[in-house]
Formats: C-alpha cells, structure tokens, sequence
C-alpha cells in the first residue's frame, strides 16, 4: 500500500500543475474584409479570467492585449543629401517586421513587464522585429530599427496604448484597436497575456483573418498572377484619369 501511495505521489509530482488563472477571450469579428473604399475599422477585444482559487486582493492581475498583422523581412534605408541630391547612404535588412502592432495594457507597460517576460513572449514592439541579419552589415543597426517604428507609428501602423485595457473587478476585460485603412492582408494574430508581480501567468491566442475582396481582390491577384497585364492596366486608368482631369480643368476655364 505504501509503495502504491508513493508511486502516486511521484507521477502527480512529474504531472503539470493547473494553472490558478486562464483566459477566456473574444474578437468582435473574425475576419475584416479590405474593399476599394475601406477606411479602417474598430476591432473588440473581450474576454473575462476564470479561476480555480480566490482572487488574489494582495498581488492583483495586469492584462496586455497585442495584435500583430503578417510579418515579412523588408531592407531599412537611410537617405542623405548629398550634392544637392538625396541618395541611399545606408541599407539595415530586417528579417521580419510585423506589418501591423498594436499594443494595449491596463497600465503603463514597463511597471506591469518584466524585461524577462517580455524577453520570452516579445511584446514590445522592438522585440517583435527580428533584426538579427542587420547586425554586421551596419555600424549601428539599432537605429535602423527605430527609423522603422517611428514611420510606422506615424501611419499608426504601430501603437502602443497604455490604460487602453478596462479591468472590471479582476475577472472581466475589454478592449479597442483602431485599425488604419493601410492594412496588410493576411492572419492577423492576438495574443492576450495576463500577468502579477511583472511575470506571465496565463496567455491565450486567436488569429483575425483580414483579405481584400472585390475589386481590390481583383487588382492584387492580378499584380501577382499577370504583372505586365496590370502594368498595361494601370496606365490606361492613369491616361484616362488624366483625360478627365484635363477635359474638367478646360471645361471650368471656358
């Protein structure tokens, strides 16, 4: 009997504990459609903690909620008058950079993240670009990387929107991300992580399906499959805008 009992205290010992807290979550949608008109949109991020024990009063829960469209590698330039003519006078390669990012937090980011923690999940955005390939071909890389989330901040590509996580009584969340009309098409992914003393304790993940349909769909399949046919496309519809522009213009001068 004793020797029963100690193999079932081994194999629960070796067994993976529960964790005391997990997420359950939502999105508002599960796929955006890009037309020729889009604009933009809203998207709802929900969800609540459900809880094996108590709340814990003394060592209260964050939540940071990310969002990341597809990544890809893309080269980096840097441009310098010379001459009295701008040229290419550095080039950095980035192995992958995420499209789209997008950052929410119940509170200010480096009081509720450890740099351990986000050395392991890569929530902040520089730790989400993969400039690995940079390093040694420039002298200094990381300002490469920064050119790049500066650019990308300003076409609100990148964001980071600390107190944008409502928290209600340590069980239920919600947030809003806004994206731009600039979107990339493809799997956008949410990662939500809640986290106590700066450290992980649970995460969950969803993916967000963003494509373009319509006549926007039409055009890029076709820049893909048929280039020279786009290419033919694309100046006609240029001259005959120019037409129109110029047949306007001439009509408002009479």
């Amino acid at each position: 009997m004793r020797v029963l009992l100690a193999i079932a205290l081994l194999i629960s010992s070796l067994m993976p504990l529960q964790a005391q807290e997990q997420v359950v979550a939502g999105i508002s949608q599960d796929q955006i459609s890009i037309t020729t008109d889009f604009d933009g949109s809203e998207l709802l991020i929900f969800g609540a903690v459900k809880r094996e024990t108590a709340i814990q009063q003394d060592a209260p829960l964050e939540v940071i909620v990310t969002l990341s469209g597809p990544s890809g590698p893309l080269n980096v330039r840097q441009k310098s008058r010379r001459f009295g003519i701008w040229i290419n006078t550095g080039n950095a390669r980035m192995d992958a950079a995420p499209s789209f990012y997008a950052v929410n937090t119940t509170a200010p980011l480096d009081e509720i993240l450890s740099v351990k923690a986000n050395q392991i999940a890569r929530i902040k955005v520089n730790n989400a670009i993969l400039a690995i390939g940079a390093f040694g071909r420039v002298a200094n890389p990381g300002q490469y990387r920064e050119a790049l989330i500066r650019i990308r901040e300003n076409d609100d590509l990148y964001q980071l929107n600390e107190g944008a996580v409502k928290f209600s009584e340590q069980t239920l969340f919600q947030t809003r991300v806004t994206l731009p009309a600039n979107l990339t098409e493809g799997d956008f992914e949410t990662r939500i992580f809640l986290l106590r003393g700066g450290e992980i304790v649970a995460s969950y993940q969803d993916t967000l399906d963003v494509r373009k349909v319509g006549l926007g769909r039409w055009l890029y399949n076709l820049s893909k499959t048929n280039s020279p046919a786009y290419g033919v496309l694309a100046l006609i519809i240029a001259v005959i805008a120019g037409w129109m522009a110029s047949a306007v213009f001439g009509y408002f001068r009479r």
